[in-house]
């Protein structure tokens, strides 16, 4: 490929030619005589101000747009996963209110939550595969507006089962743009300064996701009726399908020859895509309905077997198609043997499921335990979106400087602490500020400093045509590992309450105001989220110890930003 020069280093370049030319007729010394040395002062200071010009150029140049087009991209994408983790973590606020208003059961309440989970995580990979297939833009356009519109009916559908169908399909949609706005920020943004901004800026939408989606539940539930929640995440949903519509760029001009003689339909592996669909589906639901029916419930571990036999068949086929034939698998089996890679799948999984349990926790710590009004619980929750959107703009210039394997031992240490915070015996009635204000501070950071060097790093370990996919893959890790850690930890705080209160598991009842046995199992769960942050913390200092910077911006080549000085400094640090 050929790369343009600007005018500016050309200029900068012909500057050196005369610089060099000049300095041949003066003395030895590089000094002028007749000027005592002020044209020399002056002529670095011209140095300088060429370098400034020029550094702007170059990141200029990273661009494929206009900067505020760019900064409009990115906020469009980054306002789908920003949307997913909101409408998740908003609904838990609303789930008594919505329960009462519908007549749902305290035991079903929870499917208003994991119906959308399920299908969410379900659809990942299909959707991401569809999309690097058929057209990345138009994939999260469909997607967004079908969130959309699913939203605005929601609120009105009158029976459970209904009400429960339409959250299912909000995850449909969501599987369809979290994932490709990963794969088009791989495509658009060359490496460089601009692709750090990017990636961290989407990596910090999932985790002020659900940390605004306390904020906003909170305060419409606290003064309205809580449709309300639905409507404004529609309108969120609206303006994310808006903004994907102006300013996500089409594709390169392509035809459905250019996919040989198979239709873009047949192109797509959907025998796979119902394998892996149909295992998740399972592991998810046996998973979720185990901490309602009990887990001596046979059925529940003959859906997991059920679930692993298909997962397992799906992973035998991959490997087949990719290997034996010429038709494109829906995911790759070997790019895991790239062993970085699949250790940062399961830190994102293990990372997930840490952040989010926390969340949760410290949800019902205040809600349920200290009986605290949703406002009450969503005024806990401003410093951690404040702070969580200053601490992403640092990190975007970080992940270009430090070490991954050093951003991934902070984030990570960041959410132990946060998960110890809440584990360790305290008095239940010590200040927020002393305790609550710190672990959530941690944590938001934590997941700011993790989450933007794992989606790079992925979309760096795929091609082009793989982007999409790797957006599903990461998400798919998350959902999965979320899935996983609450059901243990649910199970975890289900048998410390029976435990303490001598009672079979099924007659342990919720969470009780001010209630001891309460407290020491939320403890209990956020020590097995400390210790899920700890596992995360060896193997990022197994896997990743010395594997350099994951947004490191390489030196272009060529006598440009003052290349003459970088080689003298070379030249210097040279026994």
């Amino acid at each position: 490929m050929v790369t343009e020069v600007p005018s500016d280093t050309l200029e900068i370049k012909k500057a050196e030619d005369n610089h060099h030319t000049a300095t041949s007729a003066t003395p030895a010394s590089g000094r002028d005589p007749a000027r005592g040395g002020v044209g020399n002062k002056r002529d670095n200071e011209k140095t300088d101000e060429d370098d400034r010009s020029s550094s702007r150029s170059e990141e200029a140049s990273e661009l494929p747009f206009s900067k505020a087009r760019c900064i409009a991209l990115v906020a469009c994408v980054t306002g789908a996963s920003f949307l997913n983790t909101l409408s998740i973590q908003a609904v838990v606020i609303i789930l008594p209110t919505i329960g009462e208003d519908l007549g749902i059961p305290e035991s079903r309440q929870q499917w208003v939550i994991s119906a959308y989970s399920l299908t969410f995580g379900c659809f990942l990979l299909l959707w991401g595969r569809i999309a690097d297939i058929w057209g990345k833009r138009l994939i999260f356009i469909l997607g967004s507006a079908f969130v959309a519109v699913t939203m605005i009916i929601n609120p009105f559908l009158p029976s459970e089962i209904l009400f429960n169908l339409f959250r299912g399909l909000q995850g449909l949609g969501a599987a369809a743009n979290v994932p490709t706005a990963i794969g088009i920020l791989g495509v658009t943004f060359p490496p460089g300064k601009a692709k750090n901004y990017a990636f961290s800026a989407y990596a910090a939408g999932a985790p002020l996701g659900s940390v605004f989606g306390n904020l906003l539940a909170g305060f419409i539930a606290s003064y309205t009726n809580w449709k309300w929640v639905f409507g404004a995440l529609a309108a969120l949903a609206v303006a994310v399908t808006a903004a994907g519509i102006f300013f996500i760029p089409p594709p390169p001009p392509k035809t459905i020859a250019s996919t040989g003689s198979v239709s873009l339909a047949r192109s797509v592996d959907w025998f796979g895509g119902f394998l892996i669909t149909a295992g998740i589906l399972a592991l998810l639901f046996a998973l979720t309905e185990g901490n309602v029916v009990g887990w001596d419930t046979v059925w529940i571990y003959m859906l997991i077997v059920i679930a692993l036999i298909l997962i397992g068949i799906f992973v035998a086929w991959q490997y087949y198609q990719e290997k034996h034939t010429s038709r494109p698998p829906l995911m790759k089996v070997t790019i895991f043997k790239n062993k970085l890679f699949s250790v940062a799948m399961v830190i994102m999984a293990m990372f997930f499921a840490s952040f989010n349990d926390f969340l949760i926790y410290a949800t019902y710590f205040w809600q349920e335990y200290q009986n605290l009004g949703p406002l009450q619980t969503t005024l806990r929750f401003i410093p951690t979106g404040v702070c969580g959107i200053i601490v992403a703009f640092i990190m975007s210039r970080l992940i270009s400087k430090v070490p991954t394997y050093m951003l991934l031992m902070f984030g990570n240490l960041a959410v132990a602490i946060s998960c110890l915070l809440f584990a360790i015996t305290i008095p239940s009635n010590t200040s927020y500020f002393a305790v609550g204000l710190p672990a959530m501070i941690l944590s938001v950071v934590g997941a700011d400093a993790t989450w933007p060097c794992l989606t790079l790093f992925t979309s760096k370990s795929l091609p082009s045509e793989d982007q999409a996919l790797g957006g599903a893959l990461i998400n798919a890790s998350g959902q999965i590992g979320r899935a996983i850690g609450l059901a243990i930890t649910t199970a975890l705080q289900t048998a410390v309450m029976a435990k303490q209160r001598g009672l079979p598991v099924e007659s342990v009842g919720k969470i009780g105001a001010w209630d001891p046995t309460s407290l020491v199992a939320i403890r209990a769960a956020n020590w097995f989220n400390f210790a899920l942050s700890l596992c995360c913390m060896v193997l990022v200092g197994l896997a990743f110890r010395g594997t350099g910077i994951v947004g490191k911006i390489e030196k272009r080549s060529g006598r440009v930003r003052g290349q003459e000085r970088i080689v003298d400094e070379e030249d210097s640090r040279r026994p």
